[in-house]
Protein backbone atom coordinates (compact mmCIF):
# COMPACT_ATOMS: atom_id res chain seq x y z
CA UNK A 1 0.00 0.00 0.00
CA UNK A 2 1.23 3.69 -0.89
CA UNK A 3 1.34 5.89 1.82
CA UNK A 4 0.29 9.59 0.70
CA UNK A 5 2.39 12.10 0.99
CA UNK A 6 2.31 15.72 2.21
CA UNK A 7 4.33 18.52 1.71
CA UNK A 8 4.28 22.11 4.47
CA UNK A 9 0.44 21.35 4.75
CA UNK A 10 -0.82 20.53 1.38
CA UNK A 11 -1.54 17.02 -0.36
CA UNK A 12 -0.69 16.30 -3.30
CA UNK A 13 -3.37 15.51 -5.86
CA UNK A 14 -2.85 11.68 -5.58
CA UNK A 15 -3.95 11.89 -1.95
CA UNK A 16 -7.47 10.30 -1.31
CA UNK A 17 -9.47 11.97 1.04
CA UNK A 18 -9.43 8.95 3.71
CA UNK A 19 -5.86 9.38 4.37
CA UNK A 20 -5.88 13.17 5.11
CA UNK A 21 -4.85 13.26 8.65
CA UNK A 22 -8.08 12.64 11.04
CA UNK A 23 -7.69 13.41 15.18
CA UNK A 24 -4.97 10.69 16.85
CA UNK A 25 -3.13 9.67 13.80
CA UNK A 26 0.21 9.87 13.87
CA UNK A 27 2.82 11.94 11.88
CA UNK A 28 5.94 10.89 10.57
CA UNK A 29 7.87 14.21 9.34
CA UNK A 30 10.51 13.26 7.03
CA UNK A 31 13.57 14.99 8.11
CA UNK A 32 17.26 15.24 6.87
CA UNK A 33 18.66 11.89 8.38
CA UNK A 34 15.61 11.37 10.46
CA UNK A 35 11.94 11.77 10.91
CA UNK A 36 10.17 13.33 13.76
CA UNK A 37 6.70 12.37 14.89
CA UNK A 38 3.76 14.40 15.94
CA UNK A 39 0.17 13.59 16.81
CA UNK A 40 -2.69 15.25 15.04
CA UNK A 41 -5.46 16.54 17.10
CA UNK A 42 -7.46 18.71 14.50
CA UNK A 43 -7.99 21.74 12.91
CA UNK A 44 -4.15 21.38 11.22
CA UNK A 45 -2.70 21.19 14.38
CA UNK A 46 -0.16 18.73 16.22
CA UNK A 47 1.55 18.10 19.29
CA UNK A 48 4.98 17.04 19.24
CA UNK A 49 7.56 17.20 21.82
CA UNK A 50 10.22 20.34 20.91
CA UNK A 51 13.68 21.77 22.48
CA UNK A 52 13.16 23.84 25.37
CA UNK A 53 15.00 26.87 24.60
CA UNK A 54 16.67 28.58 21.35
CA UNK A 55 16.65 27.07 17.77
CA UNK A 56 19.25 24.52 18.11
CA UNK A 57 18.19 22.70 21.05
CA UNK A 58 20.85 22.69 23.07
CA UNK A 59 20.17 23.41 26.21
CA UNK A 60 17.78 20.46 25.96
CA UNK A 61 20.03 17.92 24.41
CA UNK A 62 22.50 18.91 27.48
CA UNK A 63 19.65 18.61 30.15
CA UNK A 64 17.92 15.52 28.54
CA UNK A 65 14.19 17.76 28.64
CA UNK A 66 11.52 18.70 25.60
CA UNK A 67 8.48 21.11 25.19
CA UNK A 68 5.60 19.66 24.20
CA UNK A 69 3.75 22.04 21.45
CA UNK A 70 0.36 22.23 20.07
CA UNK A 71 1.47 23.78 16.59
CA UNK A 72 0.32 23.73 12.75
CA UNK A 73 1.55 20.77 11.14
CA UNK A 74 2.26 22.78 8.42
CA UNK A 75 4.85 25.15 10.21
CA UNK A 76 6.43 21.82 12.36
CA UNK A 77 6.82 20.21 9.10
CA UNK A 78 7.73 23.41 7.07
CA UNK A 79 9.33 22.28 3.83
CA UNK A 80 9.46 18.55 4.79
CA UNK A 81 7.22 16.15 3.50
CA UNK A 82 4.95 14.00 5.63
CA UNK A 83 2.57 11.22 6.16
CA UNK A 84 0.27 10.04 8.32
CA UNK A 85 1.59 6.72 9.92
CA UNK A 86 -0.41 4.63 12.39
CA UNK A 87 2.16 1.47 11.68
CA UNK A 88 1.53 -0.10 14.92
CA UNK A 89 -2.45 0.04 14.52
CA UNK A 90 -2.23 -3.45 13.62
CA UNK A 91 -0.06 -4.88 16.91
CA UNK A 92 -1.63 -2.56 19.30
CA UNK A 93 -5.41 -1.22 19.08
CA UNK A 94 -4.96 2.68 19.12
CA UNK A 95 -7.14 4.08 21.71
CA UNK A 96 -10.43 6.00 21.26
CA UNK A 97 -9.28 9.20 19.07
CA UNK A 98 -11.23 11.39 21.39
CA UNK A 99 -8.94 9.77 24.33
CA UNK A 100 -5.54 10.57 22.17
CA UNK A 101 -6.48 14.15 21.25
CA UNK A 102 -7.64 14.81 24.90
CA UNK A 103 -4.42 13.42 26.50
CA UNK A 104 -2.42 15.26 23.66
CA UNK A 105 -3.77 18.35 25.19
CA UNK A 106 -2.85 17.85 28.67
CA UNK A 107 1.09 17.39 27.75
CA UNK A 108 1.18 20.79 26.26
CA UNK A 109 3.40 23.27 27.54
CA UNK A 110 5.06 20.43 29.72
CA UNK A 111 8.49 19.82 29.91
CA UNK A 112 9.38 16.00 29.24
CA UNK A 113 12.10 13.37 29.67
CA UNK A 114 13.77 13.39 25.98
CA UNK A 115 16.22 10.60 25.13
CA UNK A 116 17.25 9.54 21.89
CA UNK A 117 17.02 6.22 22.55
CA UNK A 118 14.36 5.62 25.26
CA UNK A 119 11.88 9.01 25.42
CA UNK A 120 12.14 10.50 21.93
CA UNK A 121 9.34 12.28 19.80
CA UNK A 122 7.68 8.52 18.42
CA UNK A 123 8.25 7.12 22.12
CA UNK A 124 6.18 10.11 23.05
CA UNK A 125 3.32 9.91 20.11
CA UNK A 126 3.06 6.20 20.67
CA UNK A 127 2.11 6.32 24.53
CA UNK A 128 -0.70 8.50 23.30
CA UNK A 129 -1.94 6.53 20.28
CA UNK A 130 -1.15 2.93 22.07
CA UNK A 131 -0.50 3.70 25.30
CA UNK A 132 3.03 1.77 24.87
CA UNK A 133 5.80 3.41 23.89
CA UNK A 134 7.63 2.30 20.77
CA UNK A 135 10.25 3.43 18.19
CA UNK A 136 10.71 1.97 15.01
CA UNK A 137 14.19 4.58 14.81
CA UNK A 138 16.18 2.99 17.98
CA UNK A 139 17.25 -0.09 19.37
CA UNK A 140 18.81 -3.14 18.82
CA UNK A 141 16.04 -4.30 16.38
CA UNK A 142 17.62 -2.48 13.72
CA UNK A 143 21.10 -3.13 14.92
CA UNK A 144 22.08 0.25 14.73
CA UNK A 145 23.42 3.02 17.02
CA UNK A 146 22.30 6.19 17.15
CA UNK A 147 24.79 9.21 17.54
CA UNK A 148 23.29 12.72 18.50
CA UNK A 149 24.40 15.62 17.13
CA UNK A 150 21.76 17.54 18.68
CA UNK A 151 18.29 17.89 19.60
CA UNK A 152 16.60 16.56 16.37
CA UNK A 153 19.78 15.71 14.64
CA UNK A 154 21.52 12.63 14.66
CA UNK A 155 23.00 9.50 12.90
CA UNK A 156 23.41 5.84 12.59
CA UNK A 157 26.21 3.64 12.12
CA UNK A 158 24.44 -0.11 11.25
CA UNK A 159 25.52 -3.53 10.71
CA UNK A 160 25.21 -4.89 6.88
CA UNK A 161 22.20 -6.60 6.81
Amino acid sequence: MQYPVFLAGWAWALTLPHSLPKPGDLIEIFRFGYEHWAIYVGNGYVVHPAPTRGVSGFSSVVGNRAIVKKELLSMVAGRDKYRVNNKNDKKYNPLPPNKIVQQAEKMVGKEVPYSLTSDNCEHFVTKLRHGVSLSGQVGPQRGCVPIKLDFFSFIYFCKNR
